[in-house]
C-alpha cells in the first residue's frame, strides 16, 4: 500500500475499502484485498468489493484510478505485463483469480456480459451487425440457423432496433451511435449472464440518447434479474442509476455506498472534489456581461449536401441558423446527435462552403474570403477539438505541435517561435519541461491544454471549441473549464462552445443556442434558456441530463 494511503482515507465512518455487513449477504461477485501490478509497479492495492444478486453498484473514479484494471481483473483479461499478485476474485462459488483459460472461457460472455464503452471500435465494420450477435449465440452453444437467426431478431427488437428482421443484415456504419450501442447491450446479454458490467457505457453520447440507452438497459436488467456493475467517470449518472456508488482513487476503493448517504455526507476528501465538480444543473450561470459588440454574426446559413443511390436527394443539415457571438463572452451552442452542432462549426472555421447565408468575423465573410483576407481570418478563428487523443500528432514533440501553425503562417524565426512555445505552455499552466515529451507521454487533461495552447499560437479572436471537455474526467474537465475562464478573461478571448452536456452549459456559457434538425430552435441568455425553457425541445434536452440526485443534495 502507498506510504500516504492513511491520507487518502477518511477519518469517520467504516473502513471505506471493506464490505459492510450489509454488503456482505449473498454476494454474486466477491473481491477481498485484490493486487495487481504491471511490472514491478502495483496499480491495485488491496481492493475490496462484493456486489450482491439483483444489486446495481457503481465504481466511479477519475481516469487512471483503477476502475478498468479492475474490471479487466475480473474477467482476466488484463494487457501486457498485467497479472495479479494477491487476493481473490469469486463469482458465486468460482474462483475466477485461480482459473485458467478453459475454465474463464465460458465465464466470459455466460455468466458476465460486457458493454464496452465505444461501439465504434468494439463491432466489426466489415460484418453485419446480425452475425456479431449470432457469433456470440454459437460460442454458448446455440445450433440451427433458423434458430439462431430468430434468437438474433429478438435480441435486437428487446434492445429496441426497429425493424431487427431487416436491420441485422446491416452493417454498423448504417446505424446511429446510440443503435451500435444498443447492439452491444444485445450481444452482452444474448446468452442470459448473471453479472452485467457497463464499461462507460453513454459516454460519447449525446443526453437524450444517453437517457434513451440508460433508460432501455435499466429495464432489461430488471427484467431478467441481472447484477450491474456499471464503471463510470460521470457522478450524475451514478448517483441517478444505481443503489450504490464505490469511489477508486489511485488503485484503492476509499468511499462507497448509497448514492444519498454518499451524495449528502461525504467522508473522503476526493468523492468531496467529485461532487464540487460535477457540472450539475443547480449550478449558477454566468452573471450577465455587459460586454456588447458582436465579432461573430451567423444570418440565415444553410447547409445541404447532396445524397448519392436510391432515392438521392438533398440533406439540409442547417436550415437558417442565425445567431450572435459577443466580444469576451461564451455562447454555447447544444443540441442531439444530428442537430446541426458541428457543420455549422465546420462552415466558421472555412472547412465547409454554406449554401447560403452568411457568417461574418468582424464584418468579414467566412465564406467568400480568398487569399490575404482568408488567411487573416483563420489566424483569427481557431479550434479546439473534442479528442486530445487524436487531434495531435503523435509522433511530434510537444513543442513542434504547439508552433505548428506559427511555422505554417511563416511567423517568426526557430527562437522566436520556441520562446512563444514556452509563453503559450505557460499560459495554459504547463511546465516548460514537457515542451520535448511527445503526446503519448501526457495525461489527457494536459493534452487538452497542449491543443489550447496551439489554437493560441496565432493570438486568435474567437477559439471553436467543439465538445472540448466531453472526452475528460470531471475533476480534469473543471481544470480545463477554470483555465478557458482565466484565459478569456486575461485575453479577451471569445468562444463558441459546441456540446451535448447542458451541465458544462451552465458552468461556462453566457449564451446558448438550441438547436435541432439544422434550426434554431431557441436562443437566449443562459439564465433565461435553463430556467425558463420557451421550446418543448429545450425542456426534454434539461430533463435528460443526468445528476439530479446531486442537484436535490446540494440545494
Amino acid at each position: 500500500m502507498p506510504q500516504d494511503a492513511e491520507n487518502r482515507r477518511p477519518t469517520t465512518g467504516a473502513e471505506p475499502g471493506l464490505p459492510t455487513d450489509a454488503d456482505q449477504r449473498d454476494p454474486l461477485l466477491a473481491v477481498r484485498d485484490l493486487r495487481v501490478a504491471f511490472g514491478g509497479r502495483e496499480v491495485l492495492h488491496g481492493v475490496h468489493l462484493d456486489v450482491r444478486r439483483g444489486e446495481r453498484v457503481a465504481i466511479v473514479g477519475q481516469s487512471g484510478s483503477g476502475k478498468s484494471t479492475l474490471i479487466a481483473a475480473v474477467l482476466r483479461l488484463l494487457p501486457g505485463a498485467g497479472h495479479i499478485t494477491g487476493g481473490s476474485i469469486h463469482l458465486g462459488g468460482l474462483d475466477l483469480g485461480a482459473a485458467d483459460e478453459s475454465v474463464m472461457r465460458p465465464v466470459r460472455g455466460g455468466r458476465i456480459g460486457l458493454v464496452p464503452q465505444d461501439p465504434s471500435t468494439n463491432l466489426n465494420p466489415s460484418m453485419r451487425v446480425g452475425a456479431q450477435i449470432a457469433d456470440t449465440l454459437r460460442a454458448g452453444g446455440m445450433r440451427g440457423r433458423s434458430a439462431v437467426r430468430d434468437r438474433v431478431v429478438a435480441l435486437m427488437t428487446e434492445a429496441g432496433i426497429p425493424e431487427a428482421s431487416r436491420r441485422a443484415d446491416q452493417y454498423p456504419h448504417e446505424f446511429s451511435g446510440g443503435m451500435r450501442q444498443r447492439i452491444l447491450i444485445a450481444i452482452a446479454l444474448a446468452r442470459q449472464p448473471e453479472l452485467l458490467i457497463a464499461d462507460e457505457p453513454t459516454s460519447a453520447l449525446d443526453v437524450t440518447v444517453q437517457r434513451q440507452i440508460l433508460d432501455h438497459l435499466q429495464t432489461l436488467v430488471d427484467q431478467h434479474g441481472t447484477t450491474l456493475l456499471f464503471v463510470t467517470h460521470d457522478l450524475g449518472v451514478a448517483a441517478d442509476r444505481t443503489d450504490r456508488i464505490v469511489v477508486m482513487l489511485d488503485g484503492e476503493v476509499v468511499e462507497q455506498g448509497p448514492p444519498e448517504a454518499i451524495l449528502r455526507d461525504p467522508q473522503h476528501e476526493y468523492t468531496k472534489r467529485l461532487i464540487a465538480a460535477e457540472p450539475a444543473l443547480s449550478g449558477t450561470a454566468p452573471e450577465p456581461t455587459q460586454h456588447g459588440d458582436p465579432v461573430l454574426v451567423v444570418t440565415d446559413l444553410v447547409k445541404e449536401y447532396r445524397l448519392r443511390g436510391r432515392g438521392a436527394g438533398t440533406l439540409r443539415a442547417a436550415d437558417g441558423v442565425s445567431f450572435t457571438v459577443r466580444r469576451a463572452t461564451t455562447t454555447a451552442v447544444v443540441g442531439e446527435s444530428g442537430s446541426g452542432k458541428t457543420t455549422v462549426a465546420r462552415i466558421l472555421l472555412g472547412l465547409e462552403q454554406p449554401t447560403s447565408g452568411t457568417a461574418l468575423v468582424d464584418g468579414r465573410a467566412i465564406g467568400t474570403a480568398r487569399g490575404a483576407e482568408r488567411r487573416a481570418i483563420r489566424r483569427q478563428v481557431q479550434p479546439v477539438f473534442q479528442d486530445p487523443y487524436g487531434s495531435l500528432d503523435p509522433t511530434s514533440t510537444i513543442e513542434r505541435v504547439i508552433d505548428e501553425p506559427l511555422r505554417v503562417f511563416g511567423v517568426g524565426d526557430r527562437a522566436s517561435r520556441s520562446e512563444r512555445v514556452a509563453t503559450l505552455l505557460d499560459q495554459v499552466a504547463l511546465p516548460r519541461s514537457i515542451a520535448q515529451l511527445r503526446p503519448n507521454e501526457l495525461s489527457g487533461g494536459q493534452r487538452q491544454r497542449v491543443a489550447i495552447a496551439r489554437a493560441l499560437a496565432l493570438e486568435p479572436e474567437v477559439l471553436i471549441l467543439d465538445e472540448a471537455v466531453s472526452a475528460l474526467d470531471v475533476l480534469v474537465q473543471e481544470q480545463v473549464l477554470t483555465l478557458l475562464d482565466d484565459l478569456q478573461d486575461r485575453l479577451g478571448l471569445s468562444y463558441l462552445f459546441i456540446t451535448h452536456d447542458l451541465g458544462v452549459v451552465r458552468r461556462i456559457a453566457d449564451d446558448v443556442v438550441v438547436m435541432r434538425r439544422g434550426e434554431v430552435v431557441e436562443h437566449g441568455s443562459v439564465a433565461q434558456v435553463f430556467d425558463a425553457p420557451q421550446d418543448q425541445y429545450t425542456r426534454d434536452l434539461l430533463d435528460a441530463v443526468p445528476g439530479r440526485r446531486i442537484a436535490e443534495a446540494a440545494a
